[in-house]
């Protein structure tokens, strides 16, 4: 298995390729193999990301079958499913590396600044529940002077939740808590730009 660095370089320069609107000559031959992953499974990063319909992981950073262990939902929000998930990922392939992967104009994180503006009353208990994981790393922001610039709330907002998300991980498993300390494990935030395709790694590195 390769390092968390390794795996970290290899999503990064399958970024690069994605928005140069390329593709790896080693992704079409995977693609056109997958009999060959009947058997097993060696994924090299897991990705726990939004379920946004224009953020697939695999595409986004030029990536074969077999390459990621992907986990999504709306607000790339950690509960006990994503954890007990990712303990599974890393127990049973020994994945060095977690990314948690936000994007830009999340849906989940504008209907959580919705709610906390009081622009809007969920109707479903189960949004709610959603909204309610993602509230405390983006009300804090109300106070620190954004509540009337919705673009920077957004922003901000965004990557306070990514960062909640990977925070939670790291101090959230008795299972992932040795691993990160021993170094075994890496845990990083990203930020996927619907508008220029690029992904910025920019918590935990």
């Amino acid at each position: 298995m390769i390092t968390a660095q390794q795996a970290l370089t290899s999503l990064k320069e399958g970024n690069q390729r994605f928005v140069s609107g390329l593709q790896s000559i080693e992704t079409r031959v995977r693609q056109m193999h997958s009999t060959e992953l009947v058997e097993g499974q060696a994924p090299f990063a897991i990705v726990l990301g939004c379920s946004d319909s224009r953020v697939p992981a695999e595409i986004i950073f030029d990536q074969g079958l077999g390459d990621l262990f992907v986990i999504r939902v709306a607000g790339n929000i950690v509960a006990p499913s994503q954890i007990g998930s990712i303990e599974y990922a890393v127990s049973q392939f020994g994945t060095p590396l977690v990314v948690v992967l936000g994007h830009s104009q999340c849906g989940a994180v504008a209907a959580t600044i919705d709610v906390l503006s009081h622009r809007e009353t969920l109707a479903s208990s189960h949004v709610l529940s959603i909204v309610n994981r993602i509230r405390p790393s983006v009300e804090p922001l109300f106070d620190a002077g954004l509540r009337d610039d919705r673009p920077k709330l957004m922003q901000a907002a965004v990557r306070a939740n990514v960062r909640a998300s990977a925070n939670h991980l790291r101090h959230g498993s008795a299972m992932l808590e040795p691993l990160i300390a021993a170094g075994s494990l890496t845990i990083v935030g990203a930020e996927y730009s619907l508008e220029n395709g690029e992904v910025d790694f920019f918590e935990g590195l």
